[in-house]
């Protein structure tokens, strides 16, 4: 099986980044490798742990990643087959939607719906849990659409949230969710594609 070729698209710290670099590289057969890491953030501290771990990384503002002639090219040099989002904070433009149908996936830790859509990530939705007094939360890995976190769902596991937890302790089990599945989740929703 030739293995899918990712670009992943990331803003922050790198963690699910570097997870799925690593899962793609320790697990025999995992149908992945990753072609490139792409941040909008010169300041990310995911374009250090990329280069560490020798993938390539490109560094690019929100209008050069919205212009089909400059990502597109981008894309194409890397080889690139599906795109996964590690705490991606921009919309995807629609001319990316209608190159990778069905091949851009993203994971957002919380169970959608709830606590999705526009200024929902990292520590705000952790804190929204815990002020709601939710019992449980979870990740949702999901394909993306137009609407933000709206796309069709691929898996979603829950976990309890205790009575006095706070929103780090919350984040540290999302965090746990999220290395355990996203890069299997990951690996098995493309390889089911075809490739």
């Amino acid at each position: 099986m030739k293995p899918s070729r990712i670009a992943i698209f990331a803003s922050g710290s790198g963690t699910n980044a570097e997870n799925i670099i690593n899962y793609s590289r320790s697990t025999p057969d995992s149908g992945l490798e990753v072609a490139l890491v792409v941040s909008n953030r010169p300041d990310a501290r995911v374009i250090e742990r990329s280069r560490r771990l020798g993938v390539p990384v490109k560094v690019m503002t929100r209008a050069e990643i919205n212009d089909p002639d400059v990502m597109l090219p981008t894309l194409d040099d890397a080889r690139v087959d599906a795109i996964a989002l590690a705490g991606f904070l921009l919309m995807i433009p629609d001319f990316l939607l209608e190159r990778y149908p069905g091949r851009i996936i993203n994971i957002h830790p919380s169970l959608l719906p709830k606590y999705g859509g526009k200024g929902m990530y990292g520590h705000h939705i952790h804190e929204a849990v815990v002020a709601a007094g939710e019992t449980e939360t979870g990740i949702t890995i999901h394909h993306v659409s137009r609407k933000c976190d709206g796309g069709s769902i691929i898996f979603q596991t829950a976990i309890p949230v205790a009575q006095g937890s706070t929103a780090a302790d919350v984040e540290t089990a999302i965090h746990a969710l999220e290395r355990i599945h996203y890069p299997r989740v990951l690996a098995a929703t493309l390889s089911n594609q075809g490739e």
